[in-house]
């Protein structure tokens, strides 16, 4: 089995069980939403200022790798015409069967993050991408397709990983207090044949880490300019790590026009 096949089944998995990412909204969130009180994440702990997004009500609004049945029905209740765009059929299931009880329109796609072909040309006003590009071993395609799918003037909203992070064995360091370089970047778990063989083991996706010359610097490349950026930890103090530093990053990027 290929890593992107294992990562999509991980994640069907995942959605299979109530993960944490895979734990829809309720009603109540979605009334609040729908009322304008309403609140999404790119990372875990922190919210996305909501001065980021801007009057969404009627805009065209792309979830790219964010299916979960959690953010794309919230901004399919605030009003933005919504697509879904997942790897994962389970992920986006969670998605369409939000939104089919509450009665809100939503377009769902399969697809691989790094090819959007099936998407049109100029065709979205935003662009919401969680932490979820660790699941790809480039992200170079994914930036240049953001940049190809927005309009001008349009917004990419990105969450991504700390490239510090995975210096660290973060097994070890839970277990033994101290945290302790294991490995080199960029890290691959293609080339880590005892890592992958636990994370297939254990059902979970393989992982992959990106610099900050293609996760930021690509950006860039693409022809986006950079409008804002916050650091972020994990949910509690339960991984070590995020005890001493943020795990991930948020940015927010603008397709001049």
């Amino acid at each position: 089995m290929d890593w992107l096949q294992h990562n999509r089944q991980a994640w069907n998995a995942d959605a299979a069980a109530g993960g944490p990412w895979s734990t829809p909204v309720d009603e109540a969130a979605l009334a609040r939403a729908r009322a304008g009180d309403w609140q999404v994440h790119l990372t875990p702990k922190l919210p996305v200022p909501r001065e980021w997004f801007g009057d969404i009500a009627g805009r065209d609004l792309l979830g790219l790798a964010s299916g979960g049945g959690q953010q794309m029905p919230l901004f399919a209740a605030a009003g933005a015409r919504v697509t879904s765009f997942d790897f994962s059929e389970g992920q986006l299931g969670l998605d369409a069967e939000v939104c089919r009880r509450a009665g809100l329109p939503l377009r769902c796609v399969q697809g691989d993050m790094r090819d959007l072909s099936a998407l049109s040309d100029a065709s979205f006003d935003l662009v919401f991408h969680p932490a979820s590009n660790c699941f790809v071993p480039d992200v170079l395609p994914v930036w240049r397709e953001c940049w190809r799918v927005l309009r001008p003037g349009g917004v990419l909203l990105a969450g991504f990983m700390n490239p510090a992070v995975y210096l660290f064995d973060h097994e070890v360091a839970d277990a033994s207090g101290e945290l302790r370089v294991a490995y080199r970047l960029p890290y691959s778990e293609l080339e880590l044949p005892a890592e992958q063989a636990r994370r297939r083991a254990q059902g979970q996706p393989l992982e992959f880490s990106h610099s900050l010359d293609t996760l930021i610097g690509g950006q860039l490349q693409a022809g986006f300019l950079l409008a804002g950026l916050f650091e972020d930890h994990w949910f509690d103090d339960s991984w070590l790590y995020s005890r001493h530093a943020p795990i991930c990053i948020a940015t927010r990027a603008v397709k001049p026009g």
